[in-house]
């Protein structure tokens, strides 16, 4: 049987050490590390995503600021709030919460916020510098995830690793994150041959598609660690919805060495991450070493 690997567990010990660091910057440096979080309409799920984010920055003992568009919003009107942002001393961490509506156009809404501020690390220039290796911002989910296999596994070197799926947010910094690890990386998506057989080829498995239950045990390796990025909310008994991964838990767990699961897994680690990342750019803006050992 599997080791059940406990996201919740760990997000918790992580943040605690961005409370403490942030302590110590308040203390040493008499700064405040700030997240500003920006949602434009009222997508239920994202309110509750923003409202959980503004929560636990405070709870860490940073200053959470929150800005809260019209879904009618325009293009320029986001715009604008982002340069104010961009220029507030205070701020140093800037979240667009996704998705935005069709009148506005993400990308350039990214494009838009300080490189050095933009923790999601979504800007095209954090994407350059996580994929030729220079320092920066690094998207929360698959840095999350690294932090789960690292401790799992310790030195990645060598291993092969499996990434299913190729999104901008989870599937292509995932596999620079473990080429940079020296795993051997394969990314595979809908249109890969036979992934069944690649996914058994996988000492790492990392699923992030978006398809319930998607990936059965008898694609896992034998001993192989699997992360389950996937979170589908289904209809369960009593019309009443549960959440449930990109890999069939209870199979895969037959056959993995180790395994996340969903909800629990990797999902509390996002969060964590943000908060690591905008203690990383409130550092690196007021050059302090940045480290949370």
């Amino acid at each position: 049987m599997a080791t059940r690997i406990d996201g919740k567990a760990f997000a918790a010990g992580l943040r605690e050490k961005v409370s403490a660091a942030v302590s110590t910057l308040t203390r040493d440096y008499d700064l405040v590390p700030g997240l500003a979080v920006v949602l434009v309409g009222e997508d239920p799920a994202s309110e509750v995503y923003v409202r959980n984010k503004g929560k636990q920055t405070q709870e860490v003992g940073m200053n959470s600021y929150q800005h809260k568009l019209p879904d009618t919003a325009s293009q320029s009107e986001l715009l604008a709030v982002i340069e104010q942002l961009n220029n507030d001393s205070k701020v140093h961490g800037i979240l667009v919460q996704l998705p935005l509506p069709d009148q506005i156009d993400s990308q350039a809404i990214i494009n838009a916020i300080d490189p050095d501020k933009d923790v999601d690390g979504f800007h095209l220039v954090n994407v350059g510098r996580l994929a030729t290796g220079a320092p920066g911002l690094v998207p929360c989910t698959p840095l999350g995830c690294m932090m789960l296999l690292k401790d799992q596994l310790g030195d990645l070197s060598g291993k092969n690793a499996v990434v299913v799926g190729r999104s901008n947010i989870v599937g292509k910094p995932m596999g620079s994150l473990l080429l940079a690890q020296s795993c051997t990386v394969t990314i595979a998506h809908s249109r890969t041959r036979d992934l069944a057989g690649v996914c058994r080829e996988a000492d790492i498995l990392v699923a992030a598609v978006g398809r319930p239950q998607m990936i059965p045990g008898d694609w896992i390796k034998p001993g192989a660690v699997v992360i389950d990025v996937g979170i589908n909310r289904i209809e369960g008994k009593e019309g009443k919805t549960r959440l449930i991964g990109d890999v069939d838990f209870d199979s895969a767990s037959a056959v993995a060495g180790a395994i996340t699961p969903v909800p629990g897994g990797v999902g509390p680690m996002t969060i964590a991450c943000l908060l690591r990342n905008t203690v990383q750019a409130a550092c690196a803006a007021n050059g302090i070493p940045f480290s949370l050992d």
